[in-house]
């Protein structure tokens, strides 16, 4: 199963990221657990200086930005 996170405290950016992740997981069937990280602490761990961050599987992918649908899939398909 393929780990999402989405690091953010609750920007506008950071909950369309939110809720474009869990969408494209539930459309496509994909075996992912999606998790909200909102504690900053937590988020700072992972180096990230502006938010929204999408980390699959402990790797950071994006950040500061909403990346397009097919980008999301392909990192999430790569594992």
């Amino acid at each position: 199963m393929v780990s999402i996170k989405i690091l953010g405290s609750g920007c506008a950016k950071c909950k369309t990221l939110n809720a474009k992740v869990q969408e494209l997981v539930a459309k496509n069937n994909l075996p992912a657990m999606v998790i909200k990280v909102e504690d900053i602490m937590e988020i700072m761990k992972y180096g990230i200086l502006s938010t929204p961050g999408l980390v699959i599987n402990e790797k950071v992918k994006s950040v500061g930005n909403i990346p397009k649908d097919e980008q999301i899939l392909t990192w999430i398909n790569e594992g």
